[in-house]
């Protein structure tokens, strides 16, 4: 294990201490913890939607479903009876 040390304003200090004493844990852990989630970030796009997420700017869009074939959805159909051929085919002449 090795020693890091470093200059840091008296602020960020004191709220580093004050949140590391309201989650039980020692100022060295919490440090570490978060230097380690710095250091272990890799993408750059995840970083930033993390970032939005946490100011609730991120909005959830579901990917697009597979299209189907015109084929493979006619053959998931079959068996199914005629009534919604028959209802798709007296719109079709109400049209």
């Amino acid at each position: 294990m090795r020693q890091l040390i470093t200059r840091i304003d008296e602020d960020l200090h004191r709220r580093l201490k004050r949140r590391a004493a309201s989650e039980g844990r020692s100022v060295n852990a919490m440090v570490s913890e978060l230097l380690r989630g710095a250091v272990d970030r890799h993408d750059g796009r995840q970083l930033v939607r993390a970032r939005l997420r946490a100011l609730g700017r991120l909005a959830y869009v579901p990917r697009p479903r597979r299209l189907v074939s015109h084929d493979a959805a006619i053959a998931t159909t079959r068996g199914l009876g005629k009534a919604a051929s028959e209802a798709l085919a007296d719109d079709r002449r109400r049209q």
